[in-house]
């Protein structure tokens, strides 16, 4: 296999995914086209020279239906040369592309490939892809075989089996507002980001969804906003896998949860002749990669085996890795996380995560690795791990190592 670099890693700012959210009026096209067209100027390059464009998507219906990852490539103006493609492993979709990417230039079979993801969750709803369909998508063998229910419950479901108290989500969901605040502050995030023009022409450069007045206090007082969406038949679907729990402890809020917003990210990734041949410097190297299925009522619990497979690839144990990105599709998933791996809370998601910055559904993987190459190369440290949890019982995971 030859090595697999990271050259740049370009995204938007992150708008709150509503009818108001400051990236609301941007068709979700264009949203993927932004990190696009900024791309090409940041490294002298002709995108021509550009294989493939490989964007994940969770929602595609609707605007970001047909194939956006080749719309986004015609919106950006690029030559028409430049072929593109969108997957959907969920929540993983934009870490998964940059996986698809990695194997492509590793492999031989392609030199240079643009991977990431994108979500407009304001125009483009959660769920929209199965409306009017359950958890099962009508498939009698999904609903017969397997207890599914929302992440919300599976998130709660991971809190209650392994003992995760409500003071513990909101005092998590504290610390990524905490962590958040100072990173925007000291302008952690700028090297990645691009401005989006709002709709009076002005550039948009910080992400909207961070409140640092959600204090512990103000977390506190949130309902259980689980609890309030059909309880007793959702909870009794997801029992049934745990009979021995007896009742699931709703500790998971608006406030302990990913915020749903508006979002694009893109990762420049090639091989070393493609560094030679375009005069492109390496970031950091593609390490190991790694994607892990498991059961799926609980759900989000697949960061851990995708971690430890992709560990295991690179030679590697938990406490060689400097830097974690776990996403913080629910608090109790990164505490789980952290407690089966290990991992000391200084070393994850030290820029805050998801709670406090928003979850733009197929480019958080993309965002998340831009994220933890910058902060390799603020902190010059050497190795960093960016996981995500999937629906549906899955994970993925991937390592990457500062280059210089």
């Amino acid at each position: 296999m030859k090595e697999v670099y990271v050259f740049d890693a370009v995204r938007t700012p992150r708008g709150k995914g509503k009818k108001r959210g400051v990236l609301a009026h941007v068709h979700p096209v264009d949203l993927a086209a932004v990190p696009l067209k900024a791309l090409p100027q940041r490294n002298n390059l002709d995108p021509s020279a550009v294989e493939d464009v490989i964007l994940g998507c969770v929602s595609q219906v609707g605007e970001q239906g047909a194939c956006i990852a080749r719309n986004a490539v015609l919106a950006a103006k690029w030559p028409e040369n430049v072929p593109g493609y969108v997957l959907n492993r969920f929540c993983g979709s934009g870490l998964q592309a940059i996986q698809n990417a990695t194997g492509m230039i590793g492999s031989g079979q392609m030199d240079l490939v643009v991977a990431g993801g994108v979500e407009s969750m304001s125009r483009v709803k959660m769920g929209a892809d199965i409306e009017g369909l359950d958890f099962a998508v009508g498939n009698e063998v999904l609903k017969n075989d397997y207890a599914l229910v929302p992440q919300g419950i599976s998130a709660d479901l991971i809190a209650t089996k392994y003992n995760i108290s409500r003071e513990e989500v909101d005092r998590y969901a504290e610390q990524s507002q905490q962590f958040a605040d100072v990173a925007i502050k000291e302008g952690r995030f700028k090297n990645s980001i691009v401005a989006v023009k709002g709709p009076n022409g002005e550039d948009i450069v910080l992400d909207e969804h961070p409140r640092i007045e959600s204090d512990y206090a103000f977390l506190s007082g949130l309902g259980a906003i689980f609890k309030t969406i059909g309880e007793k038949e959702l909870d009794a679907i997801a029992l049934r896998r745990y009979p021995e729990l007896k009742a699931i402890q709703h500790v998971h809020t608006l406030g302990n949860a990913s915020g749903v917003v508006d979002g694009s990210g893109i990762v420049l990734l090639g091989s070393e002749e493609a560094a030679k041949q375009h005069n492109l410097k390496p970031r950091a190297r593609i390490v190991a990669t790694a994607v892990a299925g498991t059961e799926p009522t609980i759900m989000l619990t697949g960061p851990v085996p995708a971690s430890q497979k992709a560990l295991a690839k690179a030679g590697l144990k938990a406490d060689d890795i400097d830097l974690w990105e776990i996403n913080e599709a629910f608090s109790a998933v990164v505490i789980f996380a952290m407690r089966e791996l290990g991992i000391p809370r200084e070393k994850v998601n030290v820029n805050g995560g998801a709670i406090a910055l928003g979850h733009p559904l197929g480019g958080t993987g993309a965002i998340l690795l831009g994220t933890i190459v910058d902060e390799l190369e603020r902190r010059k440290a050497r190795y960093g791990l960016v996981t995500l949890c999937i629906g549906g019982g899955m994970g993925v995971a991937t390592i990457v190592e500062r280059i210089g």
